[in-house]
């Protein structure tokens, strides 16, 4: 039989990305957290936690945070058929990853109605989509949106859409870098943006194109930042169409290739044993006109 107060050391730890804020949201001390770590790791028989900064949870802490994160979601169930049982009365507090473009454009339409309606609270991890399923792996997330249609073991996948993306630069940009006209080739002697060391988009996007080997990049973590570095001239990059659309209309962005663009399949992953919350959310985000309107 499980000792949940342990797991639940284990869970704000990870989550809080530390012992000491772990202690705060717990209402212990940073000793009375460590020692439960302890002791579960002395009933497991090995360690749970990797101490670095922050800390990581092993394989056998992956697979606790996983039955931490479904008992959680199933306790809520029961919780509707049995409300004495519910003592806190606080909001469902459900984790979900995703990347930063969705977050952007989409998401907060779609999940709107349905936080109000049922009592939910986000807490949202971003990650580019095409890693975003190891936050799941990690035990970390309920949930993910991410590029990947293979779901991890005990969890779903589906599909909901594709983001479009273009190549798009300013009108200074182009003519600083390709007055005579953009060919393909062309696209690695000018420096591009990328999210980030996971962003693979633009390297698939010049793979398509025939274009191989590195190219000069800036890195900018953020979306709306990312658009602001490109509408400034620093330099070429894929953004989703639907973020821009203004900008595509006003002139203030110019697409480099006319007609190439690029899609981003988008899955939602989910525990299967996630109970009848994650569920509803799965047939909600499947059916949201606002998603549907905005992922081509």
């Amino acid at each position: 039989m499980f000792d949940y107060k342990l797991l639940a050391a284990l869970a704000a730890v990870v989550e809080q990305a530390g012992f000491e804020r772990a202690a705060q949201v717990l209402g212990l001390s940073q000793s009375a957290v460590s020692q439960r770590i302890k002791l579960l790791e002395a009933r497991a028989g090995q360690p749970v936690l990797v101490r670095a900064t922050p800390p990581t949870p092993t394989e056998t802490g992956r697979r606790l945070l996983n039955h931490v994160q479904q008992v959680r979601l199933l306790e809520r169930d029961l919780h509707s058929y049995v409300p004495g049982l519910d003592a806190g009365g606080r909001p469902e507090r459900l984790r979900i990853a995703l990347n930063a473009d969705s977050l952007a454009t989409w998401w907060a339409a779609a999940l709107g109605e349905f936080c109000a309606s049922h009592s939910v609270l986000l807490e949202l991890l971003v990650e580019d989509q095409d890693v975003g399923l190891k936050r799941m792996r990690a035990g970390d997330v309920a949930a993910c949106v991410c590029a990947s249609a293979q779901p991890i073991g005990g969890a779903r996948a589906v599909l909901l859409g594709a983001m479009r993306y273009r190549a798009l630069a300013s009108p200074a940009f182009l003519a600083r870098h390709f007055p005579q006209g953009v060919s393909s080739a062309q696209l690695t002697q000018a420096p591009a943006i990328v999210f980030g060391p996971d962003d693979l988009l633009q390297h698939r996007y010049l793979a398509a194109l025939g274009v191989e080997g590195g190219f000069q990049h800036h890195l900018c973590p953020s979306s709306e930042g990312f658009v602001q570095m490109v509408k400034a001239g620093l330099g070429w990059g894929l953004l989703p169409e639907m973020q821009v659309q203004d900008e595509l209309r006003r002139g203030e962005l110019l697409e480099l290739l006319a007609q190439q663009p690029i899609d981003v399949p988008l899955y939602w992953h989910h525990w299967r044993t996630g109970g009848e919350l994650l569920a509803e959310l799965t047939r909600h985000l499947a059916r949201s006109t606002a998603l549907i309107s905005t992922v081509k």
